[in-house]
């Protein structure tokens, strides 16, 4: 079956997760994405998590899935004019640099764009191309506390934390940076005009904070953290079930209030909670109500009652859970792969699903450094195998 961007081309110059995480996105739904690592070493984000084996983790066999590896040493002239050679047959070149660290290299947006008018080139850092903090370095802990994530994220008694990884924030700046990549190319369909897709790691936080900026702009509030509430709603919270199971259920309106207080047996709270306004003045109380309710039974037997009243809720899952989901597993939500290993590797399937086109994982992270060298050198840029024996030998690949 095709894939909608079969033909497209990408170079992944970037490295740990963010902007390979948006080339990823592209290749699962069929750009052919060439990685570009360092000579000998190899990218970072082989030795970052838990090793499948010495210098090669699991995290790299499953965010290199479908890419092919070749070395190149951006740092030296030659290594340069390769790049540009190839960025002359590339649509996306996504990088993670710090701002200015390409144009110390001549491979910024000026020395690139001559090459290919029609390039589109991702640019992902910690804060951004622009703006007073755009030389500082950062990953995702840093993003999510310069987004104001971190600050809500906890108990008002105790320090902030990291909601959940610090690598969501690369994740999500991966995904806008492959949306924005995608808008681009639309455009540069129309106009035959490339242009830069800029992201700074902490920009995804900071948009998804719902109504935390307008309210504060109005009217001056400051959010603080709640523990797992939720500042607008309530009962929308995590409850403990008799076996120790936690759930998540939710109630944004009156109407799903109604519900659950049905399905506990005591349909009068609707009448003595009857709008959300009552409900936040009165938050621990009906949070009390709601957990002393869930603690009398088992995680099943209250998630059934729930689902029969069509609350909303869930479990709070584990790895282990979600291995076990039956939703899960129809819905393909983790794949197994051969494990170029030995035996099979369990990874997140493709999202979102196409019906037309559909993503697919066809490989997972190269495990050689460069094993595609001679394919990408060879085949795409016209050399000769002395000619790449002859770049290994200076170390440029």
């Amino acid at each position: 079956m095709p894939r909608a961007l079969d033909g497209l081309v990408v170079l992944d110059l970037a490295t740990f997760v963010a902007a390979p995480f948006c080339c990823t996105l592209l290749g699962e739904f069929g750009a052919e994405v060439i990685k570009v690592e360092q000579p000998g070493r190899g990218d970072d984000l082989r030795r970052l998590g838990t090793p499948a084996r010495e210098g090669l983790s699991y995290w790299w066999l499953v965010e290199s899935r479908n890419k092919k590896s070749i070395t190149c040493n951006l740092r030296e002239p030659e290594g340069q004019a390769l790049i540009k050679r190839l960025t002359a047959g590339a649509d996306v070149l996504a990088e993670n640099f710090r701002p200015g660290t390409m144009e110390r290299w001549g491979l910024g947006w000026d020395d690139l764009r001559p090459v290919n008018p029609r390039l589109v080139m991702v640019r992902i850092s910690a804060f951004g191309q622009t703006g007073p903090y755009r030389e500082r370095p950062g990953f995702g802990r840093i993003a999510a506390a310069m987004g104001g994530l971190s600050y809500l994220s906890g108990y008002p008694d105790r320090p902030p934390v990291t909601p959940g990884t610090p690598t969501i924030p690369d994740y999500l700046a991966g995904a806008l940076g492959a949306f924005g990549a995608l808008v681009a190319l639309q455009h540069q369909q129309r106009t035959g005009e490339g242009q830069v897709v800029d992201v700074g790691l902490y920009e995804p936080m900071l948009r998804m904070l719902d109504e935390l900026i307008p309210v504060h702009g109005a009217t001056g509030y400051v959010r603080e953290r709640i523990g797992s509430g939720t500042e607008y709603v309530v009962p929308h919270n995590h409850y403990r079930a008799r076996d120790g199971r936690w759930l998540a259920i939710a109630c944004t309106n009156d109407r799903m209030f109604e519900r659950l207080a049905t399905a506990m047996g005591r349909p009068a709270l609707a009448r003595e909670f009857p709008t959300m306004a009552a409900r936040l003045e009165r938050r621990a109380e009906l949070d009390a109500l709601v957990q002393a309710w869930v603690g009398e039974a088992d995680a099943a037997d209250v998630l059934a009652r729930l689902d029969a009243a069509e609350v909303p809720c869930g479990p709070v899952a584990s790895a282990r859970d979600l291995f076990g989901d039956p939703h899960v597993k129809a819905r393909e939500n983790i794949v197994e792969m051969p494990n170029p290993l030995g035996g099979l590797l369990s990874m997140v399937g493709v999202v979102p699903r196409l019906t037309a086109s559909p993503g697919r994982v066809e490989t997972t992270g190269p495990v050689a450094v460069g094993a595609h060298n001679e394919e990408i050198y060879c085949g795409r840029l016209g050399l000769s195998r002395d000619e790449l024996r002859a770049l290994a030998g200076r170390g440029i690949v």
